[in-house]
């Protein structure tokens, strides 16, 4: 089931994220706008369901996660999230900020590598359809 919503409190939250990018987000950023990567786009900040993403592939149904110190004591909050886009038939990858910092060829490689392998298994399901 495909979950919407047009929360203004959450759009506006959105707005403000984007604003205040962290120095993880703004050098991941750099890399897929525009196309950047391997001609994919991707969109920051994006409302999905009740949760704003960092960076989604709509294409792919890639989300990009982004995690700070925060996030280690959040672990139940963030599964719940993750199971929910994942009902939603998205893929969540995840990357510490120091991951994206210090080793960003990397992480562009594993995200590229991850919508290689969301295709090949399109691919697979549709031939086996037929």
């Amino acid at each position: 089931m495909r979950y919407s919503t047009r929360n203004p409190a959450l759009k506006n939250n959105a707005r403000n994220l984007k604003r205040n990018m962290t120095l993880a987000e703004q050098r991941l950023w750099y890399s897929l706008r525009d196309k950047r990567l391997n001609g994919m786009k991707f969109r920051r900040q994006q409302t999905i369901g009740p949760y704003i993403v960092d960076f989604v592939c709509m294409e792919h149904k890639l989300i990009v996660e982004l995690d700070g110190g925060q996030h280690a004591e959040q672990a139940v909050y963030d599964s719940k999230r993750t199971e929910f886009l994942n009902n939603q038939g998205y893929c969540v990858l995840r990357f510490w900020n120091n991951e994206v910092l210090q080793q960003t060829a990397a992480v562009l490689a594993k995200i590229v590598e991850m919508c290689g392998s969301r295709v090949d298994r399109v691919k697979q399901r549709l031939s086996e359809n037929q």
